[in-house]
């Protein structure tokens, strides 16, 4: 930026909170300001976007970028506020950056987040994901030794941390779930083919659909989106189906709108079950049936993660897999004793 030093100086100290002696003798590398002030100063320096003094742009700044694929979704929002509420009492300022159709690219938010030498990344629901997408973005921070965490299951060979729920416990408590309430043709809805959790939801559905030996188990694969478990959904009404399980919430509500529109009811002709818990869900009409995601925990636990590395404990490509708890609400009952859809004969 270009502006004055006396500016600068203001500008700093009235975001840290204290004199502007105090912001110059941190810039000019001079003694008698405790280290936390120091690392506060030199922080709000970054977060105001002035580049460091020279001596001083070897250290890295305290800010953790965390990116996140959007926010319309509650489940995202959830987590950064419990992942930036844990880096707060670190001392560390998140720097959210979220991707949006058209804006900038997880690619961008990375070169970005360089140049502000930030201590480290924590990516949620990305492309580390998805077999499909560019990778090179994460293999750059690896390079640098950047310490970064993974929130969702992830491609192989990009070594590092992972935080996540387990998808193929989810998917067999939702599948039991359904089983025992007597329904013997149940559907599934997924994200994209590409997409790591999706792919781990449909092998454990698989394996509970042959072992349960169902006639009908359709699986059909959407964006995440309401239109896309809507389209989905009304697919798979034309098999009749009286349960079906989506890999979202999201999508779970798409579903439940294809059954209205095709002149059924939830639960009475088909039961839907989500994933993830998002807010507000206990006040959809019917309350959503779901599998809640641990945020609080998975959300901590990848702090600890990228503040172990940041303090030079190297990362482990290692999983931390999260079990997910079966909330059970109004959008699932008993199996219809007769499956009516209309225009199918």
């Amino acid at each position: 930026m270009t502006r004055t030093p006396a500016r600068r100086l203001a500008e700093v100290a009235k975001k840290v909170g204290v004199s502007e002696a105090t912001v110059s003798r941190v810039l000019n590398g001079k003694p008698g300001v405790s280290d936390s002030t120091r690392e506060t100063v030199l922080t709000a320096l970054d977060v105001l976007g002035y580049e460091r003094p020279s001596k001083l742009r070897g250290q890295r700044a305290r800010l953790i970028g965390l990116v996140v694929p959007e926010l319309q979704n509650p489940i995202f929002p959830a987590l950064a506020e419990v992942i930036g509420g844990a880096l707060a009492q670190r001392g560390f300022t998140p720097v959210l950056c979220t991707r949006t159709a058209g804006g900038l690219s997880e690619a961008d938010y990375v070169d970005m987040l360089l140049e502000q030498q930030a201590s480290g990344v924590v990516f949620v629901s990305g492309h580390f994901a998805e077999l499909a997408a560019p990778h090179d973005h994460y293999r750059l921070l690896r390079s640098r030794g950047i310490p970064v965490v993974l929130i969702n299951a992830a491609i192989d060979n990009l070594d590092f941390p992972c935080v996540a729920t387990d998808d193929a416990s989810a998917a067999t408590q939702a599948f039991m779930h359904l089983s025992a309430l007597g329904h013997e043709r149940i559907g599934l809805v997924l994200g994209p083919e590409d997409h790591m959790p999706s792919r781990r939801k449909l092998a454990a559905f698989t394996a509970q659909a042959e072992q349960a030996r169902l006639s009908v188990a359709p699986v059909e694969h959407a964006l995440f989106s309401l239109e896309g478990g809507q389209a989905a959904a009304t697919r798979m009404l034309r098999q009749r189906v009286t349960g079906v399980i989506c890999a979202s919430d999201v999508l779970a509500l798409g579903a439940i709108r294809a059954v209205r529109r095709a002149g059924l009811s939830v639960p009475g002709d088909v039961s839907v079950v989500g994933f993830d818990d998002s807010a507000w869900l206990n006040s959809t009409d019917p309350p959503l049936t779901t599998l809640r995601q641990p945020i609080e925990s998975m959300g901590k636990s990848a702090v600890a993660l990228l503040v172990g590395q940041a303090e030079t404990v190297p990362g482990h490509p290692e999983e931390l897999l999260f079990e997910p708890e079966l909330v059970v609400r109004g959008s699932t009952g008993p199996a219809p004793l007769a499956t009516r859809v209309p225009g199918v004969v």
